[in-house]
């Protein structure tokens, strides 16, 4: 097998890894015999919130072209498109639980609700807002790139911290251990491919300007006669 072989093997590899820790607890806690007690909005909602979760997962990955068809502009085009569905997940998962149950649903926007959960679900869901409208409003505000790049990692740490601790503090359907798999998946990428594409490459790219500016200064002056 040749070396373009090789590399069709590890894309499919690599992508089948992703698409397995993000689809294997969704279908996990398809099963859970909790569900059996819930009505109709609130699995729903439940659900939106589990895929939101799975989707963070692969969020960082495609910026930072760590799959294959995901290098360059093709990676950010698909990190605002999978942005977009998250905005969405996380509108079905509040919507989903208020209709639910309105009462606990506006204790928990309140921050006046009884569980340690919803305090960290409502703040990852104005971080997922914050970025949204920071998104829409980027020309407008005429922020430089390294402002920009600084207030949407930040508040993208902010929504997968909150988040995690979030689904890891609810007992629901999710399957214990395929939950802490997908959590630590998520952070891990996150934190990766945020230490990778604002330290290492950076600085790899300061590294690699600075010999191609000395040998240019070293050039010999042509010669006057």
């Amino acid at each position: 097998m040749g070396s373009i072989g090789w590399r069709r093997v590890l894309a499919v590899l690599a992508w089948g890894s992703v698409a397995a820790v993000m689809i294997v607890p969704v279908v996990v806690a398809a099963f859970s015999p909790y569900l059996a007690s819930r009505n109709m909005p609130y699995i729903v909602g439940g659900f939106a919130g589990i895929v939101c979760l799975s989707l963070l997962f692969l969020q960082p990955l495609l910026p930072a072209g760590y799959l294959a068809g995901s290098a360059g502009p093709a990676g950010r085009r698909w990190h605002r498109w999978l942005g977009v569905i998250i905005v969405m997940a996380v509108a079905l998962h509040v919507g989903g639980l208020y209709l639910a149950s309105p009462p606990d649903t506006i204790d928990a926007l309140l921050l006046v609700s009884p569980t340690p959960f919803s305090v960290y679900g409502v703040t990852a869901m104005w971080g997922v807002v914050g970025t949204a409208i920071l998104v829409l409003f980027r020309r407008r505000l005429g922020l430089l790139p390294s402002v920009w790049r600084l207030i949407h990692n930040g508040l993208a740490a902010i929504v997968v911290v909150a988040t995690v601790v979030h689904a890891l503090q609810i007992e629901g359907a999710m399957e214990p251990g395929s939950k802490w798999m997908l959590c630590m998946a998520v952070v891990a990428a996150t934190g990766v491919a945020l230490l990778d594409l604002r330290v290492v490459r950076p600085v790899r790219a300061s590294r690699e300007r600075g010999p191609r500016q000395g040998a240019k200064h070293a050039l010999p002056k042509p010669d006057a006669g």
